[in-house]
């Protein structure tokens, strides 16, 4: 194994339990085994890579979805592992804290931008280099939104490596001045790695908290009812957005900056 394609074509299935070829054309990304759980029962799909570090199930409309974990690195790893399968396609699922008094729970944010807080993305670009997702595909995705009449907003998401920061009050402070819609663990990664390895990809984000009020911070009666009443319609706008993006979108190709 001695180039980057050799070594994903080798990990890709020891990761995930799932040959290459079993994969879609087009992927799912999402940290919540409740989220893989409900594509599979969907679609009466297998679930593959149980006891493994990622695990995926496959729909017979050609798309995968991925549950990889949470955090920048778990990030970078699938985004560097998914160039054995070349996707057409990758749009992550996740949830973020809201930073705006425009932001409430339950509302989609679709990210123009991302702010590289976390540290990840500094080995494979320079840290002047912009994190963006791939315009068509988000521009497919803002309109499944509009088809349902959903309210959604655009913005830049900060990624940051740190899970426990709620209670630093300079932390927030920096936030507010950073004038960013939502803040994540994983979209500046995806975002960079994504360009790094010319893969097309995009991120419809849940805001599931709002960390910088005491009573917006999460906890787990809270994170329970944002599952209850958010969480499948989120799930099923990505499932409809990557089923149809092949035969209804735009034709989407990589460019460099």
């Amino acid at each position: 194994m001695v180039t980057k394609l050799d070594i994903a074509k080798n990990w890709l299935p020891r990761y995930t339990g799932t040959e290459i070829d079993e994969f879609g054309d087009y992927i799912l990304l999402t940290n919540f085994d409740y989220y893989l759980k409900k594509f599979a029962e969907q679609f009466k799909c297998d679930i593959k890579g149980i006891g493994r570090p990622m695990q995926t199930a496959t729909c017979s409309k050609g798309v995968t979805i991925v549950n990889f974990g949470m955090g920048s690195a778990n990030a970078a790893t699938i985004m560097d592992l998914l160039v054995a399968r070349n996707p057409r396609g990758v749009l992550f699922l996740g949830k973020c804290g809201g930073l705006k008094r425009s932001t409430e729970i339950g509302h989609f944010i679709l990210p123009i931008a991302a702010i590289r807080g976390e540290g990840t993305s500094n080995d494979y670009l320079p840290s002047e280099v912009p994190a963006l997702p791939s315009f068509k595909l988000h521009k497919f995705v803002s309109e499944k939104l509009v088809a349902r009449g959903l309210d959604y907003r655009t913005g830049v998401i900060y990624t940051t490596n740190r899970r426990v920061w709620e209670w630093d009050e300079d932390f927030k402070q920096y936030l507010r001045k950073l004038s960013a819609i939502g803040i994540d663990m994983e979209t500046a990664t995806i975002f960079i790695v994504g360009h790094v390895n010319r893969i097309s990809r995009g991120a419809l984000l849940l805001v599931s908290d709002l960390p910088l009020i005491p009573e917006g911070i999460k906890t787990e009666e809270m994170d329970r009812i944002v599952n209850q009443r958010f969480v499948d319609l989120h799930l099923q706008i990505g499932i409809e957005a990557m089923t149809e993006i092949g035969s209804k979108g735009e034709p989407i190709k990589h460019f460099d900056y």
